[in-house]
């Protein structure tokens, strides 16, 4: 049997932690949990840490990218943090880019990420995968090298 994984609220924004490597199971749970308290609190914002993940296959990567979608079609935006590099070489060779997912190596770089995406709901800017702010044509801010 499957532990659910917890789905903590720290202001608008919830906060899951991924502490042990996930079975399919326990991912299926995860979308389910998370979708029922975005609708349940209002949340703004998703924040999955995955610091202490060391293994991902093929399933695991497409259900980060479908919590992201699910979120994002109840209004809250999901920013994944703490990837390992193993973790982003095995995404990448799955052919997993988790595209539409915005990611950041820490916690901090995530919930700026969040704050940034709440501050211009409407102009299609956002952040890049290294929390980076992109403008809406896609393109990367000129000053944000700067700083």
């Amino acid at each position: 049997m499957s532990e659910r994984v917890p789905v903590l609220r720290i202001g608008q924004v919830l906060l899951v932690s991924i502490q042990t490597d996930l079975d399919d199971h326990a991912v299926m749970l995860l979308q389910d949990d998370l979708a029922a308290k975005v609708v349940e609190t209002g949340a703004h914002g998703v924040v999955i840490d995955i610091t202490a993940v060391e293994i991902v296959d093929s399933f695991v990567g497409r259900m980060l990218s479908t919590i992201a979608s699910i979120s994002r079609m109840l209004d809250a935006e999901t920013v994944v943090v703490g990837m390992r590099p193993a973790v982003a070489i095995t995404l990448v060779e799955l052919g997993l880019s988790l595209g539409g997912v915005t990611t950041a190596l820490t916690l901090e770089k995530g919930l700026r990420a969040l704050e940034r995406s709440r501050e211009r709901p409407d102009s299609g800017a956002g952040t890049g995968p290294d929390g980076a702010e992109v403008a809406a044509d896609g393109t990367a801010d000129p000053d944000q090298a700067l700083r």
